[in-house]
């Protein structure tokens, strides 16, 4: 299953510990996937590379066994992506201001000669 989805098993794992894949048992105790969850995890994989969460992933669960590349979008699913979409522009937001009190306190220092570096000895 990992080298058919380019996941790893340890991805694998994760996504079956939150109910978004299942498994069998083999008598040797691997895993044993059915077909249909290649496709499940390769949706799994293009919604979480859109941005989203494994927690945001299961609104689309009655979704993850067909197209959801080209499917058109539900209702529910516009909602979590506009949710998302808000709490990324206010993480990178706080980031740019973060970034900025730096570039200021640089600019500041840059300006005090005594918090200046001293320049390096001249070579003889």
């Amino acid at each position: 299953m990992a080298k058919a989805t380019g996941c790893t098993p340890r991805a694998l794992r994760h996504y079956e510990e939150h109910g978004l894949i299942a498994s069998a048992r083999a008598a040797n105790g691997y895993r044993e996937y059915d077909d249909a969850a290649v496709t499940r995890v390769r949706n799994i994989r293009h919604l979480l590379d859109a941005g989203l969460t494994l927690d945001d992933v299961r609104v689309f669960l009655p979704c993850l066994d067909g197209d959801v590349a080209s499917a058109p979008p539900s209702p529910a699913g516009l909602r979590v992506g506009r949710e998302r979409l808000a709490v990324l522009d206010a993480r990178i937001a706080a980031q740019v201001a973060v970034r900025d009190r730096l570039a200021t306190a640089l600019q500041a220092a840059s300006l005090d000669p005594a918090l200046s570096p001293s320049p390096p000895p001249l070579a003889r």
